[in-house]
């Protein structure tokens, strides 16, 4: 017997025993997933074809592991204007061992998951936190590039000014808004880009805004 389902927006046709590769789905290692998107069911004599589903048809699977595909690089030029963009992109996959094909509404033989897409995580936000919980726990608040609206040019000038820390901008008054807006020339930006409030979010553990906006506008992206 052989079925037709359908996964991750992709059509599978399978069978007992088979291994398919399909779009990440949740689970662990020898978890049981059922299929309830049927979209065929034969057996060498007959076929039946659903509406868009086969009623009471049902394919289980053990999740076998969850893998990566092969790296695809997309890259873009813009002929006389100076500008290329190079990116790369690896699939999430899970791979899966079809172990029975049940019609009826009967239920597979073991217990069984449901098969729902992975959630999509962040790569950019958790590694961003992954940093801040790295640094809060070495004691070390000194990146103030994390700060949204400090980049190198103005660090360099808050250093110098002797600002090193997170605590310390966290600690500013209006005086010192003031003073270091008038000395380092930073137009407001302390108070537009909020450094303070920014400064007492790192030092909650918070992620940096700085690293989730860059996500927020690469997420945006078409690639």
């Amino acid at each position: 017997m052989f079925a037709v389902i359908k996964t991750g927006g992709k059509q599978y046709r399978v069978a007992a025993a088979d291994v398919i590769t399909i779009e990440r789905l949740a689970g662990e290692p020898g978890d049981i997933i059922a299929f309830s998107d049927v979209l065929m069911l034969g057996n060498g004599e007959t076929t039946e074809v659903g509406a868009p589903f086969v009623a009471g048809a049902t394919v289980a699977g053990e999740l076998v592991e969850q893998s990566r595909g092969d790296k695809v690089i997309a890259f873009k030029k813009r002929r006389r204007q100076n500008s290329k963009r190079k990116r790369g992109h690896r699939q999430d996959l899970t791979v899966v061992r079809i172990t029975e094909i049940l019609t009826g509404g009967a239920k597979p033989s073991a217990k069984v998951a449901a098969a729902k897409p992975a959630p999509k995580a962040k790569a950019t936000d958790a590694k961003a936190t992954d940093a801040v919980a790295a640094a809060d726990t070495a004691g070390d608040h000194s990146n103030l590039s994390l700060i949204a609206g400090i980049g190198p040019t103005i660090e360099k000038k808050l250093r110098a000014a002797g600002v090193t820390s997170w605590d310390q901008i966290a600690a500013w008054t209006e005086a010192d808004i003031e003073k270091y807006d008038a000395e380092l020339a930073l137009r407001g930006r302390i108070a537009r880009d909020e450094w303070i409030e920014q400064a007492k979010e790192l030092l909650a553990g918070k992620p940096p805004r700085a690293k989730i906006d860059q996500a927020e506008l690469k997420s945006g992206e078409d690639y």
